[in-house]
């Protein structure tokens, strides 16, 4: 039994010992969204601060773990209003809930450079499985720092009511979100 705990011991130690981490370029990252308003317009907005930690043990990341952690209270619309509203306990209950994750459970390639990203979302306290369409470019070595580097476009859709953000209610606030986040990503 011994034997078999040491061997055990040892594949992990390997296998952490060539994992890789990458963490977002702050400067070149950004976790949008949209969501229809009044049934004719889209409302944009962003969360001003969040961290990724991307896990891999590829060097071109076919095997990465995601991990997205965003500042709810820094949710920004371009109406400081609206923003105060939304922090507010109608919507996310940033008092409550003052972060949201995702951790990816599955991250599969598909035609050329996208990939699918299946993951669960914690919002507001509810955990759903979704799934994102990335598009990934690199990895590349950095020009100057000469540390590999790559781009990430993540896009898809989910529903605000599936994590009882909103009233379930509102005529004039569609159900779907849209995700758009883009950003690039080096290694440490």
């Amino acid at each position: 039994m011994k034997k078999i705990t040491t061997i055990i011991f040892a594949v992990a130690c390997v296998v952490a010992a060539q994992a890789q981490t990458w963490t977002h370029d702050k400067t070149h990252s950004k976790l949008g969204f949209g969501i229809t308003h009044l049934l004719i317009s889209e409302v944009q907005g962003s969360f001003r601060t969040f961290d990724v930690k991307v896990t891999a043990t590829k060097d071109d990341l076919s095997d990465a773990v995601f991990e997205v952690t965003a500042d709810v209270a820094s949710i920004d619309t371009d109406v400081e209003g609206r923003d105060n509203d939304l922090k507010s306990d109608k919507y996310f209950d940033v008092a409550k809930f003052p972060t949201l994750t995702f951790k990816s459970t599955s991250f599969k390639k598909g035609d050329g450079n996208k990939y699918a990203l299946v993951g669960d979302l914690t919002m507001k306290g509810v955990t759903k499985s979704l799934t994102f369409e990335v598009v990934l470019t690199g990895p590349v070595e950095h020009p100057r720092s000469k540390k590999p580097m790559a781009g990430l476009k993540i896009s898809g859709t989910f529903k605000r009511s599936d994590f009882g953000v909103g009233h379930t209610n509102f005529a004039s606030l569609g159900d779907e979100v849209t995700l758009n986040a883009v950003g690039r990503i080096i290694k440490e």
